[in-house]
């Protein structure tokens, strides 16, 4: 089952089975919504509907169309963590996990950077051009939401922060949390520019994104 958005975005978990469920149909159907009708036009009446729930099982969980925006860009944080977590246990299982040799002919080792930074960047990627209503609200980038504490990219490199750092063998402390930041501000304001571009992202931007991050990781990281 789907990850259940954190609990600050609903007012009311859901418990049983039945009701996650639901909630789940809920989100989905806002999803696909945003992809046809935008968020200007979105209502908590039409994903109901949508949904095949009563109007008071939206409101159940959700005061307004916003904090249901707010749930969906969580659950897509979510999913997009599973999804770089995977990618990182593949290429791990790939490379037995031992030393590589580096162009320098020293030893790499399976926590090398730059493949994560792959992993990060081509999921992200992924998601823009595959997942239902994404290319709206993704982690909450596009549709402002949460408080000024918890920014979308903050809370973006802060799951990050906590995803890597083991495998980049360092510690989640605030130098690399801020490096994370920069990194995430920088890629999301190019990424942005690429699918303005190109409905599908841009390649060559993608291409100038992979460049700026790998200059600015290898500075910070090696």
């Amino acid at each position: 089952m789907s990850p259940v958005p954190h609990a600050t975005s609903l007012r009311r978990a859901p418990v049983q089975r039945r009701s996650a469920e639901r909630l789940t149909r809920i989100l989905d159907a806002c999803a696909e919504l945003l992809d046809e009708v935008g968020y200007d036009a979105l209502s908590t009446r039409a994903v109901a509907q949508r949904a095949g729930v009563p109007i008071g099982s939206v409101y159940r969980f959700f005061g307004n169309k916003r904090q249901m925006a707010d749930a969906l860009a969580q659950r897509n944080l979510e999913r997009y963590v599973e999804r770089v977590t995977e990618r990182l246990r593949r290429a791990g299982a790939d490379a037995g996990d031992g030393p590589r040799p580096t162009p320098a002919g020293g030893e790499r080792r399976g926590g090398d950077w730059r493949a994560a930074m792959d992993a990060v960047l081509d999921e992200y990627l992924a998601m823009k051009r595959t997942a239902p209503g994404f290319s709206l609200v993704d982690f909450g980038n596009q549709i402002p939401v949460g408080s000024r504490h918890n920014e979308p990219n903050t809370r973006v490199a802060d799951r990050l922060t906590d995803l890597l750092a083991g495998h980049l063998s360092r510690t989640p402390d605030e130098e690399l949390r801020r490096i994370f930041l920069v990194a995430v501000e920088s890629a999301d304001t190019l990424v942005q520019l690429a699918f303005r571009i190109d409905p599908r992202g841009d390649e060559a931007i993608i291409a100038e994104t992979r460049v700026l991050l790998r200059a600015y990781l290898g500075r910070a990281l090696d």
